[in-house]
Formats: C-alpha cells, sequence, structure tokens
C-alpha cells in the first residue's frame, strides 16, 4: 500500500539555538514553584522573574546586550517575589508584573536604557490574594488582563490604574489567562480543570467545559484568527495530552491526541502567519512543533526540537521582529537557572529574496483602539504591518502611556476597626471548620 506524504511548505522547519556568546548568561531566574512563563521578549527588551533574597524583582536586559551580564537593572518594588511579566505589545517601553504581594505594577523602562528603580509608573491593586499572570490585549492600547489566587480575572486600563471589570466563577488557581484575536475574548485555563471561554466586558464566563481530567491543570491559548482554541493538560494517568476546540460548541473536542508521559505543563506559542504550533514542556527539554490546518485532522505534527537542558520558562519574540532575512518564522527565548538561550525556528529555502508566502503581514506596534473605545464595546482585528523587506527592523513605535496615579484610601480608625473585626471573625470561622474537619477525620479512622 503507498502512502502519501502530506504536503506542507513548514514539514521542514529547523531549530537553530544560539551560541553561548549570543545568549544572554550570569542570571539569576526565580525559582518560585509557579507555573507562569517567567520571562518576556519585545524588540528592545528582554525582562525575566528574577530571584532575590527579599522582596520581589524582574530583571530588563537590553535585547542587543548578550554574554555574560554585569549590572542588570531590575524593577524592584514588590513585597514579595515577581511570578509573571509581560510587555506592552504598543509601546516596549512598558511592562507589567504580577507578584505574591497581591499587585500588579506598570514600569515605564527610562527611553536611554533600563535602570534599577523601586519606584512603578502605576499600581494596580484590587486582587485579594497572590497576583499570578498579567496579559496585554492585543488590539486595545492599555488594557491588561490579570488573574490571581483569589480565583479571579480582573481587565484594567493601565494609564488610569482603574478596574474595568471582574469576572469570577473559577474554582481553582487560574493557569493561563490568553486574549483571542481581536481582544474581545478571554480563554482560561483552571486548576479546577475546567476551560473557559469569558466575555470580560460583560463579566461573565460565556461557555466552560472540563478539558482535561488530570490533576496538575494545564494551559490553553487562542488560535489566532483561525477562532479555535488549543489546549494541554493531563489525563488521569498523567499522560499530558493536547486538544483543540471550537468555542462554539465546546462540549468535545475537534480533536484530541497524546503527547508523553512527562510531568510538566506544556507552554504553547501560537505563530498566526503560518499556522504553526510550538510546545515547550517546563522541565524538559523538549519543543514540538505541529500545524493547524482545516481538515478532519486538524493538527499534524511536524518535528521537535530536543536537549539535555531543561526549560524552566519560555517566550516568543513577536513576530514583527524575527529575522525574514533567514527565513525565521519563529523566535523563542529558553530560560533556564542562569541562561536565556534564543532558539530561531527557520524554513529552509535556496532564494535569498522575500518569502512572501512565509511572511504575510502581521499586527504591528499601533493599537486599533483606544482603552476606552474597547470597554465601550467596540472591536476591531489587529493592525497589520508587512514584513518586507524586514532586514532592517526599527524600534517600536510608542503608543501614549500618560498614568494616572490614584490616591490610596487611607482608612480612617474606625474603618479599621471594623475591618479587624471582619478579619476577627472570618478566623474564628475558619477555626471551627478545622475542627470539624479533624473531628471527622477521627470518625473515619475509628471504623
Amino acid at each position: 500500500m503507498s502512502k502519501f506524504v502530506r504536503s506542507s511548505k513548514y514539514r521542514h522547519v529547523f531549530a537553530e539555538p544560539s551560541k553561548l556568546e549570543h545568549s544572554y548568561a550570569n542570571l539569576k531566574l526565580s525559582k518560585n514553584p509557579w507555573d507562569s512563563n517567567y520571562c518576556a521578549v519585545n524588540s528592545q527588551f528582554l525582562a525575566v522573574c528574577w530571584q532575590t533574597g527579599g522582596g520581589g524583582a524582574a530583571a530588563v536586559l537590553p535585547l542587543k546586550h548578550t554574554g555574560k551580564l554585569g549590572d542588570v537593572a531590575l524593577m524592584e518594588g514588590h513585597s514579595a517575589p515577581v511570578l509573571d511579566v509581560a510587555f506592552s505589545p504598543f509601546n516596549d517601553y512598558i511592562l507589567a508584573t504580577a507578584s505574591e504581594d497581591s499587585t500588579v505594577k506598570i514600569w515605564a523602562i527610562p527611553e536611554d536604557g533600563p535602570k534599577t528603580t523601586s519606584t512603578a509608573a502605576q499600581e494596580l491593586r484590587g486582587h485579594g490574594r497572590k497576583a499570578g499572570s498579567v496579559t496585554f490585549n492585543p488590539v486595545a492600547n492599555n488594557i491588561l488582563a490579570t488573574s490571581a489566587i483569589d480565583y479571579k480575572v480582573k481587565v484594567w486600563d493601565i494609564e488610569q490604574g482603574t478596574e474595568k471589570c471582574t469576572v469570577d466563577g473559577h474554582a481553582g488557581i487560574i493557569q493561563s489567562v490568553e486574549w483571542n484575536w481581536n481582544g474581545s475574548l478571554l480563554a482560561t485555563f483552571c486548576k479546577d480543570k475546567k476551560l473557559r471561554v469569558i466575555d470580560p466586558r460583560a463579566a461573565h464566563v460565556a461557555s466552560e467545559v472540563e478539558a482535561h481530567q488530570g490533576v496538575k491543570g494545564g494551559r490553553a491559548t487562542w488560535l489566532g484568527r483561525k477562532g479555535l482554541i488549543f489546549s494541554a493538560g493531563f489525563n488521569k494517568q498523567s499522560e499530558r495530552r493536547l486538544a483543540v476546540w471550537d468555542p462554539a460548541k465546546m462540549s468535545e473536542p475537534l480533536v484530541e491526541q497524546a503527547i508523553d508521559n512527562a510531568a510538566g505543563i506544556v507552554m504553547p506559542f501560537w505563530d498566526d502567519s503560518s499556522s504553526v504550533l510550538f510546545t515547550a514542556g517546563k522541565g524538559d527539554g523538549n519543543v514540538r512543533f505541529y500545524e493547524i490546518v482545516s481538515d478532519e485532522k486538524v493538527i499534524h505534527f511536524l518535528s521537535q526540537h530536543g536537549t539535555n537542558t531543561p526549560q524552566a520558562g519560555m517566550c516568543a519574540l513577536p513576530k514583527a521582529n524575527v529575522d525574514v532575512s533567514n527565513n525565521e518564522i519563529m523566535r523563542l527565548y529558553k530560560a533556564t537557572a542562569s541562561v536565556v538561550e534564543p532558539i530561531s525556528f527557520r524554513v529552509p529555502r535556496k532564494s535569498d529574496v522575500f518569502q512572501d508566502d512565509l511572511f504575510p503581514d502581521c499586527p504591528g506596534s499601533t493599537p486599533a483602539l483606544t482603552a476606552d473605545e474597547w470597554s465601550s464595546g467596540k472591536n476591531s482585528d489587529p493592525i497589520l504591518t508587512s514584513l518586507a523587506p524586514g532586514f532592517v527592523k526599527a524600534a517600536a513605535p510608542k503608543a501614549d502611556f500618560k498614568p494616572v496615579v490614584q490616591e490610596k484610601k487611607v482608612l480612617s480608625e474606625a474603618d479599621l476597626r471594623m475591618e479587624n473585626e471582619k478579619h476577627i471573625q472570618r478566623i474564628s470561622f475558619l477555626e471551627a471548620e478545622l475542627v470539624k474537619r479533624d473531628a471527622r477525620i477521627k470518625e473515619l479512622e475509628g471504623k
């Protein structure tokens, strides 16, 4: 019986790791056991969650300064470890950090380069427990989604420092929060095993499904203009699995298949221009890549890049900044305890001319909506930019960011006494619940 090989221009994508002199060495990546990517990158800077003796910090490194690092600029205003970082897609000099101290801070990086500071441009307070993720809207300027261990997703206007909406409904730690193509919906994956689609402006969960049955949880991301959702998690036997979902009918996945039996969470990275999905396992050295197509199989495995050095985190360079002269369709930055290593994924071509079939127009650095327009319900697709000729990349223009710092509310003595009484009552209730639980355990042990 003859075998037919599926035709694809991405069948021969290969990975090319950077040499040490083109990597970032002597780093102190956070050792906090949190399921974030620990790093973020744009055309100018690389940010990593930094390991400190006290408080919390994020390091910001100029992308052009590679090799062994000396002094590192730290954003160190948090009182507890930083758990996640993200750059604004419209202003390379704006960084968001989420921390165990339950706050989210917005940092304005000086135009002449990052400098160590403990003064944030904006501070977002509203989460009741550890803030675990930060994700910028891909269309609207200064709109940020955050999640925390209070099981809530919040959306903020970071320029005004105000909370736009709060979405409840999760019953566990939220492990990923991702915007769709036009920034109108969010997809979340939660430790309660459920994948949810959220309409943030209506402040409600539009749909949900138990995506993977394993207790370790997982991740989810939107597949760009395809409008589908990819999820990766575990089954009851702790086997890693992937699935692709149609948000219009979430009762069952379009496709589901096994990955392997490794223990780490899978970090997904989507390239909308090529319809190629890259997945990296935390705690192992593998990066697998798949092509998503409109056929009955939906997802096709292409190849994988494997090393003996496990990744603690990873981030993806925005598509508008890849090296088109070398047919680079994706560049991932692999973070280990002390090194961040760029990995370039390329399509081999003999011709040196610009490959327009590999590099269609992609989202650029110009916002399509203001924060107020988005909040009012307006939708828009991202503003696209051409990558041709692409040999020289200009710095991303800076979208407006003029922070309005909100005054911190000072409680009166009467308010403080009232808050204290609430906490005392809450503690008494929890202590009583613990006594009931211990009694129940003893009762069960005696049977």
